[in-house]
């Protein structure tokens, strides 16, 4: 046997050495990465320091970015604080920025040079790799991709983007509306342990409400109006809510879903009703704090135009509330259904408020102005009828074209923002308009409807459906 290259008792200081060299090149490599940044809760602000969730959708080297949304990037359970809002103003870049972005973009190039495969894996991947664990079902409500819609913005002079609210731990938008309005409730004092959260909901809060409810350790009564799916009566009863599908009358008539529920949480102790139309300081300002900062860092504050429909009114007013105090040439547009008076009244500076026909939409639309849209609906810069033809047609584009399994309301705001980008064209410059939307659920609630040949023709909407698309109507 030949002699070893090494002599055996210079083993130990050998493997010494070698550990020290690795040690030393991990540390470099930390420090060319910069440090992260954590929320000190304790404090109420942002330090450099120990580890904390990374934001999935990273700002490009030398974004602004707003306290407010970054502390919302690392950690979307957060405690409710009406000083944000003015916090949200003072978006001067900062060193803190500059290394976070730094930490974050560095780690997706290195992720993709682990192997040749790796090519073909997105940066976005490792990017989402970096994120720690989140602080149960409330820690995962919030920070939702915005994906390119690429068949469509390939149609455009616009690159249409939807964020996908379907994503949330709940399935839709209305994760966030709830933890808000509980969260507002406990720091007015409003709600004790071992209390009970009642709310009037088409269907999508009443399931945000049950799981937050259950994550939370309170009881939850939903009144709704007995129109609604099978699907969402059914899976809110499987979270343990007390549901209670009542006739779908006027919000002027006492028998009204909203007035039952409000009813039912004054006749119990330690009971609230949470308001979701007319509570600002719970709906329209959790979209304030986390939705529009999300949308804002997602797009390196590069957004031309935003467009939703409105139920309560508190996505649409909260982000373009946050879109507009960042950009005030940022155009933001109403998206609404038939038999809702809101196109006519901001067509009409509120003079207005027509209503005609109804909707298969769930959910959205609305005959008067709630109190979470009072403020914000003089800053929309239009709005426009979408009929359920072009929302059935997108829905089954999407489908098709995307991959993506979305309900009739986020296929109405697709439609929208498809008809925005072609009404708009491009900028100026010639640059193509960047066009943002809510993707607010997916269609697993609606689906004995949605893909119903039976159920579409007593609403005359198959002939809407392209024929190439009707493979999909696979139910009866």
């Amino acid at each position: 046997m030949g002699k070893l290259p090494v002599p055996v008792e210079t083993y130990p200081i050998v493997a010494i050495i070698g550990g020290a060299v690795v040690g030393a090149g991990w540390y470099l490599a930390r420090l060319a990465q910069g440090p992260e940044v954590v929320w000190d809760r304790k404090n109420n602000d942002i330090k450099q320091g120990q580890t904390r969730q990374v934001v999935a959708q990273p700002p490009l080297s030398g974004a602004v970015l707003p306290d407010t949304s970054l502390y919302h990037s690392l950690n979307p359970y957060f405690p409710y604080n009406r000083e944000i809002t003015e916090k949200s103003r003072n978006h001067s870049s900062s060193p803190t920025l500059t290394m976070f972005s730094k930490r974050i973009i560095n780690s997706a190039a290195n992720g993709c040079k682990r192997s040749l495969t790796s090519k073909a894996i997105p940066a976005s991947y490792y990017r989402n790799q970096q994120a720690s664990s989140t602080d149960g079902f409330i820690g995962a409500i919030g920070n939702t991709p915005l994906i390119r819609l690429n068949k469509l913005s390939e149609e455009t002079d616009a690159e249409i983007l939807g964020k996908a609210e379907f994503m949330n731990p709940g399935g839709s938008v209305k994760d966030r509306a709830a933890l808000g309005l509980v969260l507002d409730a406990e720091e007015k004092g409003l709600l004790k342990a071992g209390g009970t959260v009642v709310e009037g909901t088409a269907g999508n809060t009443g399931i945000g409400l049950a799981h937050v409810c259950r994550a939370r350790g309170y009881k939850c009564v939903i009144y709704m109006p007995n129109t609604q799916s099978a699907e969402k009566i059914d899976l809110l009863r499987m979270l343990g809510a007390e549901v209670h599908p009542v006739p779908a009358v006027a919000f002027d008539n006492p028998q009204n879903y909203n007035h039952q529920a409000k009813r039912h949480a004054d006749s119990i102790p330690n009971a609230v009703w949470t308001n979701q139309f007319d509570n600002p300081d719970g709906n329209r300002a959790i979209h304030i704090h986390t939705t529009g900062p999300e949308l804002w860092l997602q797009t390196n504050g590069t957004i031309d135009a935003f467009t939703c429909s409105t139920g309560t009114g508190g996505t649409f007013a909260g982000v373009t509330n946050y879109l507009k105090s960042m950009n005030s040439d940022i155009g933001c547009y109403i998206a609404d259904p038939p038999g809702s008076v809101l196109a006519s009244y901001v067509q009409t500076n509120g003079e207005k408020m027509d209503r005609d026909g109804g909707s298969i939409t769930e959910g959205i639309g609305q005959g008067r102005i709630t109190e979470n849209m009072t403020v914000d609906v003089k800053k929309a810069d239009g709005a426009f009828t979408v009929p359920d033809s072009d929302s059935i047609a997108m829905l089954y584009r999407l489908l098709d074209e995307e991959g993506i399994y979305l309900g009739a309301s986020s296929a109405l705001n697709v439609a929208a923002a498809y008809k925005l980008a072609k009404d708009l064209g491009r900028n100026e410059d010639g640059t193509k308009r960047k066009i943002v939307t809510i993707l607010c659920d997916g269609a697993y609630r609606y689906q004995s409807r949605l893909f119903s040949r039976k159920w579409l023709e007593s609403k005359g909407l198959v002939d809407a459906i392209p024929q190439h698309l009707q493979k999909y109507i696979i139910l009866e």
